[in-house]
């Protein structure tokens, strides 16, 4: 099969197409026949290995067992595992591979158990692809570690990365009022996902506006910790999705334990009954998928260079092209 081979760490030149061996599902495994999968900004941390710890995970010198990236996915059953009763070949599925990845590929194997479920019904495969990670990873946080009510004030830093998107969507529907805070040419982008308020941060800085929030959930690790904590109700919490660094790891837990406010990051887990959570989301319309662009499985290193110019307004498909490759 094709897959897009990471060797080495560095520029998006590290990533090559070449023939791989096709996998073959164990026993409670599926092999899922990918028709699209993602660039994210995980992807880009992990092959230039930034921040640093990425490498304790991958591989300390290049990277060892997950030479394939891409951690979500959507395409459909082609053979299961003599144990499997969830799905059947030919199911149309969509889901997430988390610290494994190897989505960016023809085929992988995923356990019958693990972040999958039946793709939803008013989505194509590109948007359906386009879900899991950040989707997942923002109901982890707002859901799980936040506890968010409705009626609460809550700000989501970084709301039209993939993160982002999903974290806005998802606090609307828990019934919270949302600001989004992004640049000047995502402002419309964000509101058409129902922010009640949408800050342009290279024109106001909401930390000294005063405003207190009851959640601030930073999807990208570049918000103003100092500012954060300022901006928040006595109680409040602040999320964070990027918290691999020890400086903001150290400063988080001092926050924690010496104020009534909270700083709460961690490592999102995908589960199953989470993918099908938002497979119902969508199928009620309550939540979307945006596609900025797509890309052929071939030029996924060219997705990364567009990914790293910080200028995309919705998430990167990969599209694996099946006419000629059956």
């Amino acid at each position: 099969m094709r897959a897009i081979i990471c060797t080495e760490y560095g520029s998006p030149d590290v990533m090559q197409l070449k023939e791989v061996e096709k996998p073959i599902p164990k026993e409670s495994e599926v092999l899922i026949k990918i028709h699209a999968t993602t660039v994210t900004s995980a992807d880009l941390r992990i092959r230039k290995a930034d921040p640093f710890p990425i490498r304790f995970f991958y591989g300390l010198i290049r990277p060892k067992n997950n030479t394939i990236l891409g951690s979500e996915l959507a395409g459909e059953i082609e053979a299961v595992g003599k144990n499997v009763k969830r799905f059947k070949v030919g199911d149309p599925v969509f889901g997430g591979t988390g610290i494994s990845l190897g989505a960016n590929a023809e085929y992988t194997c995923l356990p019958e158990e693990g972040a999958i479920a039946i793709k939803p019904t008013n989505m194509t495969d590109e948007e359906a692809a386009a879900i899991p990670f950040g989707a997942t990873t923002s109901l982890f946080f707002l859901r799980d570690k936040g506890k968010i009510q409705s009626g609460q004030e809550v700000l989501i830093y970084g709301a039209s990365g993939a993160l982002g998107m999903a974290a806005v969507q998802l606090a609307k529907f828990f019934g919270a009022q949302v600001t989004g805070v992004c640049s000047t040419a995502k402002l419309e982008l964000v509101k058409s996902l129902g922010a009640d308020k949408v800050i342009d941060y290279t024109k106001e800085d909401f930390t000294q506006s005063g405003k207190t929030y009851d959640i601030i959930f930073d999807t990208s690790g570049k918000s103003p910790f100092s500012g954060c904590l300022s901006s928040l109700k006595t109680n409040g919490l602040y999320l964070r999705a990027v918290h691999i660094n020890l400086s903001p790891i150290l400063r988080g837990l001092w926050t924690s334990i010496t104020s009534s406010k909270k700083v709460i990051g961690g490592v999102a887990i995908e589960r199953k009954e989470d993918i099908i959570f938002l497979k119902e989301l969508i199928e009620s319309g309550r939540m979307k998928s945006i596609v900025d662009r797509c890309y052929p499985l071939e030029q996924t290193a060219e997705a990364h260079r567009y990914v790293e110019q910080g200028h995309k307004k919705g998430n990167i498909v990969i599209t694996v092209e099946w006419g000629n490759n059956t």
